[in-house]
């Protein structure tokens, strides 16, 4: 199970990875990277299965603080939908969405490492 929920944790990173640096390269062009969405979706899907993981498994010892994690989905799901929306507009997207989901993905990594 250490391996499986290592490869999760993996996936998640690069999930995050994508649309973090997918929004930093694109930062003055307009529209967001082509694959934010399916980097917040993949970083959403492996955030849910590490804490069911987690909380299932007892010889993984990890005690995840539920608040913590609610906070984080959250902010994982905002990101997502607003990353779906702007992937449906392309470059019609407003500046705002866009520095949004590049700036909440920031808080994310942030609390994820801080708190």
């Amino acid at each position: 199970m250490d391996f499986l929920y290592n490869l999760l944790l993996v996936l998640h990173l690069v999930g995050w990875a994508i649309v973090l640096g997918g929004y930093i390269a694109t930062i003055r062009q307009p529209g967001v990277y082509r694959g934010t969405f399916h980097g917040a979706a993949t970083a959403l899907v492996t955030g849910v299965l590490m804490v069911g993981l987690a909380e299932s498994v007892d010889s993984l010892d990890k005690d995840p603080s539920m608040v913590k994690i609610g906070i984080k989905l959250v902010i994982a799901l905002v990101v997502t939908v607003l990353a779906l929306v702007a992937k449906k507009r392309g470059d019609a997207v407003a500046p705002a969405v866009k520095h949004t989901i590049g700036g909440l993905t920031l808080v994310n990594v942030v609390i994820a490492v801080f708190v």
